[in-house]
């Protein structure tokens, strides 16, 4: 056991799928995973493990934002030997071509967030995806027909920003879309030598003002977890 998930040795998969919401990952479990089991409730975190197609998954909630959700990656890799982690979440659209339910891929997450700076003093590191499994992702969509967006994403501290245009920045520089946790996932993923991509569905759009249902940010986007269910 760690400090914030009670699973015994052996009962987390070497692949790991996250979420924000741990409702979307108990729904992913019930929806995707045979013969799932809980094996974390603490704080209200669902963790499961279960199989896809005769292979070992799991799925852990790790909470919204960067200092949540790194230890959670913290406590997968070093704790539990987790080799490959694929946030699976929702984001806002910073492009008007990118639309509410879209897919994005994070090559690259630039952020709002202050967790470098004590790491690379007056320097920029800029956190990225690993190329073995941006590269499946990519592929496997092609081959089923899923239209994807790849490219830099943002990751913020804040999801309420105080000036309702500061997007336009970003956007000009290319950002796709914000979420809130790709950066510190890459980084820690950087750091033990693991395996790290986030895959994101649009849940709403800063160009148009669209927003997705709260049950749909829950328990839809069926495309952005079967990507991440088949490129292990």
């Amino acid at each position: 056991m760690s400090l914030h998930i009670e699973a015994k040795k052996g009962e987390i998969a070497e692949t790991v799928l996250i979420p924000g919401d741990p409702l979307r990952a108990k729904w992913i479990a019930e929806t995707f995973l045979k013969d799932a089991f809980c094996y974390n409730e603490v704080r209200g975190m669902l963790g499961y493990t279960g199989t896809y197609n005769g292979e070992r998954f799991s799925v852990q909630g790790s909470g919204m934002g960067i200092p949540s959700a790194m230890i959670y990656y913290h406590e997968l890799i070093n704790d539990y030997g987790v080799n490959n982690i694929i946030r699976v979440g929702t984001a806002g659209s910073y492009q008007s071509d990118i639309k509410v339910r879209d897919i994005v891929l994070a090559m690259a997450a630039s952020t709002t967030s202050g967790i470098n700076n004590s790491r690379f003093i007056n320097a920029d590191y800029s956190p990225t995806a690993s190329f073995e499994l941006l590269l499946s992702a990519s592929l496997y969509a092609r081959k089923k027909g899923i239209k994807i967006k790849a490219g830099n994403v943002l990751s913020a501290d804040e999801f309420y920003d105080d000036d309702p245009n500061a997007y336009k920045l970003w956007a000009k520089y290319g950002v796709l879309c914000a979420e809130m946790e790709a950066s510190g996932l890459y980084t820690i993923a950087a750091k033990h030598n693991v395996r790290a991509l986030a895959i994101l569905t649009i849940s709403d759009s800063m160009v148009t003002g669209e927003h997705a249902s709260v049950s749909d940010r829950e328990s839809s986007f069926n495309e952005m977890v079967e990507i991440a269910l088949n490129i292990i």
